[in-house]
């Protein structure tokens, strides 16, 4: 054992193991791995040290592991346990850089969490400036209205930035995790960039999630219980999905936390059970979401608010948001030029929301390794976008049933819901276009999304 004085660093948990001081670098890593002051020990490792020593009254010395975003630490720590609580003592520090590939894969899957967490969606140019922006939260409603009504200026125009005076915007970098406030909310918010583009990150804009440091809390009124016939997909849709879907999406964020290591060191096949778990909750999550959608496109005064857009541009940006998807699995997408332009009137949204689902689709059939085309065409007064692919093909028979509701083509345990094309045609229609569909089987398949051309 070694004596209080050959301590690098010390520090002291109360009886309900939280930290409550600590010198540096435990200090620093408490923070690091999402802990506070005082606050239960954050380090998984260094907290199952400490509940041991405390349960058994014995003087316990190990080695200690922990992970934060760009190096694993290596320690020795000795816990002397009390009737208070525990003193901690670092006697050896050690660190190593992760690989690169291990940093580049854990800010995806950070990513990937932020997008599940946040309440409140924005697209953003590259100077970025508010191209559209989208909300579940029925709190973020006037946030919503004035983003909109804004469109063009730059996102922090709308929000507090915590601590912050400096001239906005910042480089995305020093906005990317940096803590706001929004008028509308009690709650705290940390806001998360995604910058889109390659080699350069941010060259086809970002987007930018605000995610709350806790739930939703239920605004519905004790006394609303007003009876009322409501089908299905109304229940679903404006009811259950809303209440469902953060608490999904905070499974996804905590199981993806574990599956990574993010708090630490994890047996191999605990890290699979985690991703499992992910998977599970993603897939939950599309279904609800494309049962909400469901309900809004086959309600009676559905319609869309149409503008002018670049469609080059926003098939680049659903190209820059699955590009990791697609690397994952060895697919090559090809997006439209930098320098091509296709005028068209549609809402933004909606044409995003179509061709990540078209693009999507096409990465979960189409061989590894293979590639995955986005073409323009300038055709007699219509844009059209087509996604073309190196999968299996359709037969005739196969592309009459594919836009129908809940059709599958027979695949089973792929995630699907038989619903995302017949979404998708419906909103194509809804803005005076249409989805249609080449194929062949053997020879791949290209959906195509035709847009009335804005000739102004």
């Amino acid at each position: 054992m070694h004596s209080a004085e050959t301590y690098l660093a010390k520090a002291r948990s109360d009886a309900e193991d939280r930290l409550v001081s600590a010198d540096e670098p435990l200090a620093s890593l408490q923070v690091r791995c999402g802990g506070e002051f005082p606050g239960i020990i954050a380090t998984p490792a260094l907290l199952e040290l400490v509940r041991k020593a405390r349960r058994y009254g014995l003087r316990l010395a190990r080695p200690v592991q922990a992970q934060d975003d760009v190096e694993m630490i290596h320690a020795w720590v000795e816990v002397i346990p009390d009737e208070e609580g525990c003193d901690i003592g670092l006697a050896n520090w050690r660190t190593t850089p992760l690989p690169q590939e291990q940093q580049e894969d854990t800010d995806k899957r950070r990513g990937e969490i932020d997008r599940q967490l946040a309440e409140l969606t924005a697209r953003l140019d590259p100077q970025q400036n508010i191209l559209s922006v989208d909300s579940s939260s029925a709190e973020l409603i006037p946030l919503v209205q004035r983003m909109r009504e804004g469109v063009g200026r730059p996102w922090t125009d709308f929000v507090e930035l915590e601590g912050n005076s400096h001239q906005q915007p910042l480089h995305w970098r020093l906005l990317d995790g940096a803590k706001v406030k929004l008028e509308e909310s009690f709650r705290s918010w940390k806001a998360a960039l995604m910058p889109l583009g390659s080699p350069e990150p941010g060259v086809d804009g970002f987007e930018l999630h605000l995610v709350a440091d806790q739930p939703q809390p239920d605004a519905e009124p004790a006394a609303r219980k007003v009876k009322e016939p409501i089908s299905i997909n109304t229940a679903i849709g404006r009811d259950v999905a809303p209440v469902l879907r953060q608490p999904i999406a905070r499974i996804i964020a905590n199981a993806e936390t574990i599956r990574m290591r993010m708090a630490g060191p994890l047996p191999e096949e605990y890290s699979d059970y985690a991703a499992d778990i992910a998977a599970a909750g993603q897939h939950l999550l599309a279904l609800i979401d494309d049962l909400a959608d469901l309900e809004v496109v086959e309600s009676d005064d559905f319609s869309t608010a149409p503008d002018k857009i670049d469609l080059a541009e926003v098939a680049r940006q659903s190209v820059g948001i699955l590009g990791v998807r697609a690397q994952e699995r060895n697919i090559k997408l090809v997006p439209p030029a930098h320098d091509e332009k296709l005028p068209a009137v549609g809402e933004f949204r909606r044409v995003l929301q179509v061709l990540l689902n078209l693009i999507g689709n096409a990465i979960r059939y189409t061989p590894e390794g293979s590639q995955i085309w986005v073409r323009l065409a300038d055709d007699d007064g219509t844009a059209n976008v087509t996604v073309a692919d190196q999968g299996p093909g359709l037969s005739k028979e196969q592309q009459a049933a594919i836009f129908e509701k809940f059709e599958r083509l027979g695949r089973s345990g792929d995630g699907g819901s038989g619903l995302g094309l017949y979404i998708s045609r419906r909103l194509a229609r809804a803005m005076d276009g249409d989805l249609t569909v080449d194929s062949a089987p053997g020879q791949g398949a290209r959906f195509t999304l035709s847009l009335p051309r804005n000739n102004q």
